[in-house]
């Protein structure tokens, strides 16, 4: 299967364990498109299996977006990368930005996965939605490429991406508002506009996350989580 995958690449085992076809793609983009691993998850598609033909065209397509940028890829690029077609990649996808919103989803939707099994095993609320920003930004942190297709990529798009953005920001700001809500419920905290407060946790965690590909600071951006959940949780009335 070529170099051994680490194990701190989460998103690897995803597709091996049947649970996206995103898994195996941070593999290839950290090794680069021409790694034997990837060779051989692009062989195993065929022309007879649209699904499969599909998944290679998203592989390719984050690939490529990640190393490249949005502008700088071309559709020539995603096929070569996918080792298919022209004709393969117009027949799933009209254009480059259909296929780009189509990977923003799944991105998205492999996060919030993340996301809900960093939580599940915490019963608290409060910690439920400690738990959830934690993820959010160590998912980023091991995942800078990821972080940068999803938060800077987008900006300046046009309108769609906006909107394909706050639909994921807002699948996220849902999550946190209902762990603040229970909370409030079994009073933990005192009642709020927890719909506004999720809305700011994820912003000021997202605008770190911004900072830091932008400056790369601070280095360890992990190391910032602890002065995040302590200004989160006094925002509520917890002693963090």
């Amino acid at each position: 299967m070529g170099q051994p995958i680490a194990q701190d690449h989460w998103w690897s085992w995803a597709l091996l364990s049947g649970r996206s076809w995103l898994g195996c793609i941070w593999y290839n983009v950290e090794n680069g498109p021409t790694s034997r691993f990837y060779r051989k998850v692009a062989a195993s598609g065929s022309p007879r299996d649209p699904a499969r033909t599909r998944q290679r065209i998203l592989q390719a397509a984050l690939s490529a977006f990640s190393q490249k940028g949005y502008h700088d890829t071309a559709v020539d690029d995603i096929v070569e990368r996918s080792g298919t077609s022209k004709g393969a990649f117009y027949f799933h996808f009209p254009n480059k930005q259909s296929v780009f919103l189509s990977v923003m989803d799944e991105a998205g939707e492999l996060l919030l996965d993340k996301i809900r099994r960093a939580v599940a095993g915490y019963g608290d609320p409060v910690e439920k939605v400690d738990a959830a920003l934690r993820a959010v930004v160590e998912a980023f942190s091991e995942h800078r490429r990821l972080a940068r297709l999803l938060l800077v990529e987008t900006s300046g798009l046009g309108k769609i991406f906006d909107q394909k953005v706050f639909a994921i920001h807002r699948k996220f700001a849902d999550m946190i508002r209902q762990h603040l809500d229970q909370a409030v419920e079994l009073g933990m905290i005192p009642p709020m506009d927890t719909e506004l407060v999720a809305y700011l946790w994820l912003g000021a965690a997202l605008e770190l996350v911004v900072r830091w590909l932008h400056t790369g600071q601070p280095r360890d951006l992990s190391s910032a989580v602890p002065i995040l959940r302590s200004t989160f949780l006094r925002s509520v009335g917890i002693d963090g």
